[in-house]
């Protein structure tokens, strides 16, 4: 008798303690598709007033003719140019110098302290607000040259695009297994060829995606290049003068009282918006294309 009541008791217990985790679990899973719904929301509102206000203003004078005089019309054409110049050669800079970073985290110093030592630099650097990266570079090419230039807005974006590369390239390789390493190595391989061969060849579909999203995430940076690449109403190709790049433009039209300026600043963020929207989903698509071609 006593040891069916006790049986009882605990039954009884049980399903409290079930209720009560599924109360929880509805609450938790309330709350997290609330913020789900909240941020796709926000974005979507974002992505409506920009389509709206700037596909009217996207013509054949915006992509072609250089930025209007206060009051004139123009378009973007010099500022589109120096963003592409800055970024491309922001990527130069930072792919190799990324990918040989994670190289050498995921083969050399995976368990070491002095690794240790620089991943946490590295997440430092990944975390730091875009500004501080524009001061830094100001501070270290922009005042030596005694005035503001392309290059130094290239190396500013590539100090940002740099941490990116270098974790996503680091990740990708410490998930390909051990064991193709290690036959590998049984083979006579040496390290190089076992970097090059295998772990490269396992983890290129990651380490493009990390190249694509590095790509994104300085495509509309606009705080380093106020403190480096400053801005130029004019064409001009010289780096080593101020050069026109399209987010300060955006940011130099939105804040100006004139009406045609305005258009072309929802024109401009219109376009930044594009491409940094198609890279991230041409990323999303090709993670997802590995994951296929791997099961």
């Amino acid at each position: 008798m006593h040891g069916c009541a006790r049986s009882q008791r605990q039954a009884r217990v049980n399903k409290n303690l079930l209720r009560i985790r599924k109360a929880k679990n509805a609450i938790a899973t309330a709350i997290a598709l609330t913020s789900v719904g909240l941020g796709v929301a926000i974005l979507m509102v974002i992505l409506y007033e920009i389509v709206t206000q700037g596909i009217a203003y996207i013509t054949a004078d915006t992509l072609t003719k250089t930025t209007p005089p206060p009051g004139g019309t123009g378009g973007l054409a010099n500022s589109i140019v120096g963003s592409l110049i800055m970024v491309v050669m922001a990527m130069l800079i930072a792919i190799p110098t990324g990918v040989m970073g994670g190289v050498y985290l995921s083969e050399y110093q995976r368990r070491t302290r002095w690794g240790s030592v620089i991943r946490f630099c590295n997440d430092t650097l990944l975390s730091t607000p875009s500004i501080c990266v524009g001061i830094f570079a100001y501070e270290m090419m922009v005042k030596p040259m005694h005035g503001f230039s392309g290059y130094a807005g290239a190396v500013a974006l590539a100090m940002i695009a740099v941490p990116v590369i270098l974790r996503t390239s680091e990740s990708f390789l410490i998930l390909v297994p051990d064991s193709l390493r290690e036959a590998a190595a049984a083979l006579g391989a040496t390290k190089e060829q076992i970097t090059l061969s295998i772990g490269f060849r396992a983890a290129r579909s990651g380490i493009l995606t990390g190249l694509l999203i590095a790509l994104s995430r300085i495509m509309g940076e606009t705080a380093p290049l106020l403190f480096t690449a400053l801005n130029n109403q004019f064409w001009s190709l010289n780096l080593s003068h101020p050069m026109a790049n399209l987010p300060s433009t955006i940011y130099q039209l939105a804040m100006s009282p004139y009406e045609e300026w305005h258009k072309l600043a929802w024109a401009g963020a219109l376009l930044i918006t594009s491409f940094v929207l198609g890279i991230n989903l041409l990323s999303r698509y090709m993670n997802s294309y590995s994951q296929r071609a791997e099961k």
